[in-house]
């Protein structure tokens, strides 16, 4: 119960700060008292689900990982909602990578799916994106058979 009680407090004080909040400006959105706020990122107390529900909601972070995330066994800061990072892989010499099963499993990719790498070059924000085939026709409305044929 501790250490879910500390991780509560380091992802509220965390996203608060993120999210450039006061505990003001965070007590007036949820309906408490600055002080409520000010106990639960210190670990003194707990907010009841409905505030906790509130809180996520604020921070844009699932409820699961307002409460269980710790940052310090994930390396990580809590992220937003529905957003992760699976690790890294290493590009092979004609293209490949190897996708982490986490990854698989979460976005419940199977061999033979078929998946539309999007890319971008901003300066800066360079990256690439895999998504699902029949989710981007549907996402974009248009059919990409020719590119998929590759």
């Amino acid at each position: 119960m501790n250490n879910s009680k500390n991780n509560i407090a380091a992802n509220l004080r965390f996203l608060r700060n993120r999210n450039g909040l006061s505990q003001e400006e965070v007590a007036e959105k949820i309906g408490v008292s600055r002080q409520a706020v000010a106990k639960w990122e210190n670990g003194d107390s707990l907010p009841d689900i409905l505030k906790c529900e509130a809180l996520a909601d604020l921070y844009d972070v699932s409820l699961n990982d307002l409460v269980r995330h710790d940052p310090e066994k994930e390396g990580l800061p809590i992220p937003p909602k529905n957003k992760h990072i699976f690790g890294v892989v290493t590009l092979g010499e004609r293209g490949q990578i190897v996708l982490p099963k986490m990854a698989r499993d979460t976005l419940n990719f199977k061999p033979g799916d078929r998946l539309v790498v999007l890319g971008d070059t901003t300066p800066g924000n360079a990256g690439i994106a895999l998504v699902d085939s029949q989710t981007f026709i549907l996402m974009t409305g248009q059919l990409i058979d020719n590119f998929l044929k590759e």
